[in-house]
């Protein structure tokens, strides 16, 4: 169970619901979670296009306070029965641009 202002020490199972594809967003329901669990496609942990569908069996992580009138928010979501897919994050740790540029001088010794 999650402390005021904390997360979930444990993992949760819900059902969605509902979601919008359009959004980006939709809501949990959980024992553990009474009132729904706000969650945001960015949290869900599976391969592909992160979307759900009402209905669907889902593990979460949550944490409190919730968001947008829901008492709670999802931190990691993914499909029941499933291993929770990480995304893969790919950085050199040098920032978002990167630039070269290299001076070749002519050489003038052999000139008349």
């Amino acid at each position: 169970m999650a402390r005021r202002g904390g997360t979930s020490d444990a993992t949760s199972r819900g059902t969605v619901r509902e979601w919008s594809n359009e959004d980006g967003w939709g809501v949990i329901d959980s024992l553990e979670t009474p009132g729904g669990c706000w969650i945001h496609f960015s949290h869900l942990l599976i391969a592909g296009y992160r979307g759900l569908r009402a209905g669907e069996q889902v593990e979460l992580d949550w944490e409190t306070p919730g968001q947008d009138g829901y008492p709670y928010r999802a931190v990691r979501t993914w499909p029941a029965g499933q291993q929770p897919v990480e995304p893969l994050i790919t950085s050199r740790g040098e920032g978002g641009f990167r630039s070269t540029l290299t001076i070749s001088w002519d050489d003038d010794s052999g000139s008349t």
